[in-house]
């Protein structure tokens, strides 16, 4: 059947050319790993401070959320497994506008993360050995991640294997400590009951909003690994078994770990924020060596994310490239690695670093803000893409839907409606207000940057065949 477009179909499977180094034993932790983040560790005392106890209610709605466009995620990925994810699912969905809109605001995040969490790392080594210089740790730091990822993607699955390891262990005994000192079994500990938890919302509803949109922005990093299972053995049932365990993974990690800080830890003591909702947690229970032991942890996730954040932001670049959508030289491929792209991604990453010392209070405020929402945004093109995609492949190809979004269309649309609430109480808040704004203006330019891109691709194919079908 002749196509009806020229420039909205099926974009080239570009994964081709990349290596298959991934084994599913990879995948699966990368899963693990994406949603254990430094931000659950320590970001998550600012959403406790201002929600108090209701913070479990907005990491429950927040992951509900989640669980949605995870899955809608992995319904396309499986399909169409590619190094683009969600940006080429975007283009064969809506346009290739919407996939250069949504693929390049997607890599400026990721390289900018990349310089945020080595400055994170950088500070806790250097608060153990004072006096060394943090740009000194962070550079180190990028040359080990960026040597690891030039060298061979299996690479990157062993950093990350080992570190989602270390993670989740360490998330798990924490939990386990917690179950026990909440049912007074733990030695030299009494059971809290419920005191901790009667001023449920201290700030009200305004409390609540706040705990929720901190909350949102914690869970980032689940991308991943539908960006990776283009390299694995076996794309489809990687990605397949990664999408279906992860809804539990989400409700244990996060969900229940806010469940007990706020049971044993009254919401508004300042070691809260100042120490993180885990340290303070352990402290609280008097474990010897708790605030090194988790400083430990806050530096393995920080390197995780730095290590996971140079490989997606690298095979989104070669993803956009190999649709035409960048500088080919970007695309290049040496021994199954897009070098080039993993080089760009950490030298801009480390110039964010030269940033924050050199214009913190101008150019690097105003780049924090312009990337503060890009992940709603890429969720909106996730859910809009599969809205319209399912029906595709109903019809077309329905041996692909290996993974199926529940309810459809309606939980897609109910996702819909999560986002849009999101976005107007982002504008409610002074804070947030800024980031929605900044994000809206990067994402309209890239959009009518890749919108004049695909007019003129479509004006040229037409002279190039004159009885082509429109």
């Amino acid at each position: 059947m002749p196509s009806s477009s020229t420039t909205t179909e099926t974009p080239p499977q570009q994964h081709d050319g990349l290596s298959h180094g991934l084994k599913r034993r990879h995948l699966s932790m990368i899963a693990l790993g994406g949603v254990i983040g430094a931000g659950l560790f320590v970001g998550s005392g600012a959403g406790i401070a201002a929600a108090g106890p209701s913070i479990v209610i907005a990491y429950a709605l927040s992951g509900l959320l989640v669980m949605l466009v995870m899955r809608m995620l992995g319904e396309m990925s499986a399909a169409y497994p590619s190094s683009g994810s969600f940006s080429a699912h975007a283009e064969r969905a809506i346009g290739p506008w919407a996939g250069f809109a949504a693929g390049w605001s997607f890599w400026i995040l990721l390289c900018t993360a990349v310089g945020l969490e080595g400055i994170g790392a950088a500070h806790i080594v250097s608060g153990w050995l004072p006096g060394t210089p943090e740009w000194a740790w962070v550079a180190l730091f990028m040359v080990v991640f960026c040597g690891a990822n030039l060298a061979a993607v299996k690479n990157f699955g062993e950093f990350e294997f080992w570190f989602a390891a270390l993670k989740v262990g360490a998330i798990s005994l924490f939990l386990i400590l917690g179950v026990l000192a909440i049912a007074g079994v733990l030695p030299g500990t009494d059971a809290p009951g419920t005191a901790n938890l009667s001023h449920f919302l201290p700030h009200g509803g305004n409390g609540l909003i706040i705990g929720l949109l901190a909350s949102v922005f914690a869970y980032g990093g689940l991308e991943t690994v539908t960006i990776a299972a283009a390299e694995s053995e076996d794309p489809v049932r990687g990605v397949a078994s990664a999408v279906r365990t992860a809804m539990w993974r989400i409700a244990l990690f996060y969900i229940g770990s806010m469940a007990v800080v706020v049971t044993l830890v009254p919401w508004d003591s300042e070691d809260v924020v100042a120490k993180g909702p885990y340290v303070a947690t352990l402290d609280h229970l008097g474990i010897p060596g708790a605030g090194q032991l988790m400083n430990v942890v806050v530096l393995v996730a920080l390197l995780s994310a730095m290590n996971a954040n140079i490989y997606g932001s690298s095979r989104i670049a070669y993803s956009l490239v190999e649709r035409g959508q960048g500088p080919k030289v970007l695309a290049k491929l040496s021994g199954g690695v897009p070098r080039i792209a993993v080089l760009t991604s950490c030298v801009l990453g480390f110039v964010c670093v030269l940033l924050s010392y050199w214009r913190p209070d101008d150019v690097f405020k105003w780049l924090l803000n312009m990337i503060g929402a890009v992940i709603l945004v890429v969720w909106i093109f996730i859910a809009v893409s599969q809205l319209l995609l399912r029906r595709r492949i109903e019809r077309e190809t329905p041996e692909k839907l290996v993974v199926r979004m529940w309810a459809f269309p309606f939980l897609t649309w109910v996702a819909l409606a999560g986002m849009v609430t999101i976005f107007v109480l982002m504008a409610r808040e002074a804070d947030t207000r800024v980031q929605l704004y900044s994000t809206g203006g990067m994402t309209l330019a890239l959009a009518a940057v890749g919108y004049a891109w695909q007019r003129a691709r479509a004006a040229k194919s037409d002279q190039g065949a004159p009885g082509s079908v429109r």
